[in-house]
């Protein structure tokens, strides 16, 4: 038996999260714990990168994102985490999409699958990875070939395989949920910081009302507030930004996915299926 470094498809060393020493995610799912943590590290890298541009030309960006309240650090940090998601997921797929470069199933045009030589498909299976459950194309043909070796229906193998790639679709769709929770919280939280800003503004307009004796003092003090007031914007403008950025890559990504389970579908179908031949028993109770 093969030796998983003699493979050429081994997850347990070429996937990303697998490299990082923590538990690979199935198939395209990230590791929240280890996208979590490397969304905090960037966060603190990103903010300790700020400080030496204080008494700078970059001065007002900087502080954008440092003296608008935690709402901004909140955004920043969801923000990091959404992009790593997809980060670890980009590289996750990559990996899967490997697997449609090698053919399991002899390629001779007389060759037809039949219960009899599941065990060579299965062999040729483990030939090429370490474990097929790790791969979500041979998974599903794994399945199918189970379930022709238990039954020896060639018929239930094109309903296996359309089954399964139904439920990989749907499981495809629900490793996006998190990013885009994210992409709705972090414009909230632009929006609460907006509002918390406002609110400190009105409330300083309130008190210079009160205090101002004068025009020239009146409007001397409105400057205060109006600053006040440009920074309440800021955070929604660096919200939106970010989530606009992290929706248009979450598209990208999410069609690469799609475009990847098309494919899927057409090798099992070219592979799989197209090698399957109705026995006459079949035909029969049919």
């Amino acid at each position: 038996m093969q030796r998983v470094g003699e493979v050429p498809l081994a997850w347990s060393r070429l996937d990303v999260e697998q490299k990082l020493g923590f538990h690979g995610g199935r198939y395209t799912q990230a590791n929240m714990l280890l996208s979590g943590l490397i969304a905090a590290v960037l966060t603190v890298v990103f903010y300790t990168a700020l400080i030496p541009l204080h008494g700078t030309r970059f001065a007002a960006g900087a502080a954008m994102f440092t003296d608008n309240g935690i709402g901004q650090y909140a955004t920043c940090l969801l923000t990091a985490w959404s992009l790593v998601i997809l980060f670890l997921k980009w590289r996750k797929l990559a990996l899967q999409r490997r697997a449609l470069e090698h053919l399991v199933v002899p390629g001779e045009h007389d060759f037809v699958l039949s219960a009899a030589n599941v065990d060579e498909v299965t062999q040729r299976i483990y030939a090429t990875v370490d474990d097929p459950k790790h791969f979500l194309l041979f998974n599903r043909i794994m399945i199918a070939l189970s379930n022709l070796r238990n039954l020896g229906r060639v018929s239930d193998v094109d309903d296996i395989l359309r089954s399964q790639a139904d439920g990989d679709e749907s499981s495809m769709y629900s490793t996006y949920s998190i990013v885009e929770g994210f992409v709705w919280g972090i414009p909230v939280l632009g929006f609460i910081g907006t509002v918390v800003g406002l609110s400190e503004a009105i409330g300083g307009f309130s008190r210079v009302l009160a205090q101002a004796s004068d025009i020239s003092q009146l409007a001397e003090a409105l400057k205060t507030v109006t600053a006040g007031l440009s920074k309440a914007f800021e955070t929604t403008l660096v919200a939106l930004v970010a989530a606009l950025v992290v929706q248009l890559l979450l598209t990208f990504l999410k069609k690469a996915e799609e475009d990847f389970l098309d494919a899927c579908g057409e090798y099992c179908m070219r592979q799989v299926v197209s090698k399957l031949r109705i026995m006459p028993f079949e035909r029969e109770t049919g």
